[in-house]
């Protein structure tokens, strides 16, 4: 760790510098000529990266960050948090720490973390950090963290894992055994050491192959930021064997939209309908679940179509997702849209339709943007459709 960026006067340049062009920045001679003028740049790029996705680290005095890929790669202070508030305890120990983020929320929650990061840089860079955010009840490790694991006689009420794919497998189908470290190998060893364990995931892992080299797994957490999905989690518990709960959320501005239910009860019959009312189109966390059936058995609207995962009411609900009112219900024919929808402005979205949004709009010559929302799908009677729409939210 390089501390010689923490000088007052480079401090003040970083901050009134950030959100700069760096190329620009980089064509200047250095005002520093003492400290290396890339290591100025970066932790100026990595602190405007930090504004909105970490503005506790952005808004504190001397943090230095380790450069813009572990803060492209940590998690924002918003999923952190939500996080963060689904796990208590007394202690938990983080076996992938990098920049820390989960684990200043955790630290909220237990009464001592664990950090454990196998570069010693980035380790001191974590310390050094949450000295500036005034934690006092973490304890940090600089090496690996199965050797650490080993050493210790400790067992934790949780162990907190974010495993990172590793290069070779670039191009696979994306697997828990191809990220290291391998979780679904040291499983039983992580049990030897606590009886709760939170596997984070990228969000392009499909969920049914998590469970098909996990075990125990009690609860799975989709977790979306306005609307995009960023994490899933396996909450998982030694022995368990009940049913499995998904738990979404989609965190917004001023709320944050849940939905839950039970992977695989059969007890979720959908209704079908033809276009009512009301168009409700579920959050990407919903999505991202696969409970399609469930969405329609929990909110008591009808499906458009088995596999089309749009919905319709006659009475507006308060929805997990984006709701519509429909204006007007045509079929997809050459009349019906020249007369409607050609050479007009509207916000075009497929769902369970045999063209792309691309090729719609260069066929009928539809621009892009305005308040009108048009909805190409299929309906429960197999009819292609156009559904024109107005956004409610």
């Amino acid at each position: 760790m390089n501390t010689s960026i923490l000088s007052k006067p480079i401090q003040e340049f970083i901050t009134e510098n950030s959100g700069a062009s760096i190329s620009k920045l980089a064509l200047q001679k250095n005002p520093f000529p003492d400290v290396d003028w890339i290591l100025i740049l970066n932790q100026i790029e990595a602190k405007t990266k930090a504004k909105d996705k970490l503005p506790t680290w952005f808004s504190t005095e001397n943090i230095i960050y380790p450069g813009k890929i572990s803060v492209e790669q940590t998690s924002s202070e918003r999923t952190a948090a939500y996080k963060a508030s689904l796990i208590s305890g007394e202690t938990l120990i983080d076996l992938t720490g990098g920049f820390g983020v989960d684990d200043y929320y955790f630290s909220k929650n237990f009464r001592n973390i664990t950090h454990c990061e196998i570069s010693e840089d980035l380790s001191a860079i974590v310390q050094h950090n949450f000295e500036q955010l005034k934690v006092e009840n973490c304890t940090f490790y600089a090496a690996d963290s199965t050797t650490v694991l080993s050493d210790s006689s400790e067992k934790w009420d949780w162990i907190y894992i974010d495993p990172s794919r590793r290069n070779d497998a670039k191009g696979k189908v994306f697997m828990l055994r191809d990220c290291l470290p391998n979780v679904p190998e040291l499983l039983d060893f992580y049990f030897e050491k606590t009886d709760a364990v939170l596997i984070k995931t990228a969000p392009l892992l499909d969920i049914s192959a998590g469970l098909s080299e996990l075990k125990y797994v009690k609860n799975i957490h989709i977790i979306a930021l306005e609307n995009e999905v960023k994490e899933l989690l396996f909450e998982i518990h030694n022995k368990y064997s009940g049913r499995i709960a998904i738990k979404t959320a989609n965190i917004l501005k001023d709320k944050t939209e849940t939905f839950e239910f039970i992977l695989g009860d059969n007890s979720n019959f959908p209704s079908y309908h033809l276009p009512q009312k009301y168009l409700y189109e579920p959050n990407s966390a919903i999505m991202k679940s696969g409970g399609f059936d469930e969405v329609s058995t929990i909110f008591e609207i009808n499906k458009l179509h088995k596999h089309s995962h749009l919905y319709t009411s006659d009475e507006l609900i308060d929805f997990p997702g984006r709701v519509f009112e429909i204006e007007k219900s045509i079929s997809y024919s050459k009349n019906e849209m020249k007369t409607e929808l050609h050479n007009q402005q509207a916000n075009v979205t497929t769902r369970n339709f045999p063209d792309t949004v691309e090729n719609i709009r260069k066929k009928w010559k539809i621009k892009n943007g305005g308040n009108v929302y048009c909805f190409f799908t299929t309906d429960k009677n197999d009819h292609k459709i156009v559904l024109i729409c107005r956004k409610i939210t």
